[in-house]
């Protein structure tokens, strides 16, 4: 049986392939289980200091796949609340809890659920050819693993609403244009790019970045003061690690900084 999750070992970081391209990786359960997994052994692997999402073959991922489990029959309506809770959404908070910056590369369609796992990750790249598509609403579905969170974020309350409500394809340089994504790239450089932020990030001081990502996740549930607040401790501690030492040494020294990752 192929693997529907496709890891390879770089140097600092974790190059993630959803890998069922005859599906345009549409998820069932054995992808998201294999996913989740993925991420658990990040979070301990204090050698990995970033990760890469992208899709195999000619998508990024085409949502939940429509398979029987999941739709109308004999024996009723299917519990969809289950198995958003227990995977979708299992998924999406670890991918925002994730302690390494994690980067998607979407190649061809996201929709649905897929488009929800780019919008989960902290940085977006996609080709010229891909679309963010909230497919939900088509089969008489609301949004889930976090569109309804990210989309108001990224995009403006007008914007979400119009786009959950029609469910209307939004084409990679309007999605950059709209801010829903960091940037559109050409798609025969979408990987080059993309593999070249991620060992960028992966060699940065991983400490202060798993504190950006919290003060990030923080920042909308917060006050002003209780945000000043926090960045207030995360800065005491950041400037307690060997990173910000050597940081400084380089600064002062002239010369490229080289991070350990260590507190």
């Amino acid at each position: 049986m192929t693997d529907p999750v496709l890891v390879e070992e770089r140097p600092g970081w974790r190059l993630i392939r959803l890998n069922r391209p005859d599906k345009l990786n549409a998820m069932n359960e054995s992808m998201l289980d294999a996913l989740i997994a993925v991420f658990d052994a990040i979070e301990i692997d204090r050698s990995c200091h970033a990760a890469l999402i992208t899709g195999e073959g000619r998508g990024f991922c085409a949502g939940q796949e429509l398979s029987p489990s999941v739709m109308p029959g004999p024996g009723g309506p299917p519990d969809l609340g289950a198995l958003a809770q227990r995977y979708h959404h299992a998924l999406a908070r670890r991918i925002r809890a994730a302690r390494v910056p994690v980067i998607a590369a979407v190649n061809g369609v996201a929709a649905g659920a897929g488009a929800s796992l780019a919008l989960a990750c902290d940085i977006v790249l996609a080709g010229h050819s891909a679309s963010f598509v909230q497919a939900f609403v088509r089969i008489g579905l609301v949004p889930d693993t976090g569109s309804s969170f990210y989309l108001p974020r990224v995009v403006g309350e007008a914007r979400a609403r119009a786009l959950l409500l029609t469910g209307d394809a939004v084409p990679a340089v309007q999605a950059a244009e709209w801010g829903m994504i960091w940037k559109a790239v050409d798609d025969a450089s979408l990987m080059q790019e993309a593999e070249a932020l991620t060992q960028r990030l992966a060699q940065g001081p991983a400490p202060a970045l798993a504190r950006i990502k919290q003060l990030l996740a923080a920042s909308f549930s917060n006050d002003l003061d209780t945000q000043l607040d926090l960045e207030r401790d995360l800065q005491r501690e950041a400037g307690r690690t060997e990173d910000f030492a050597e940081g400084v040494r380089a600064f002062l020294e002239k010369r490229p900084a080289a991070f350990s990752g260590l507190e």
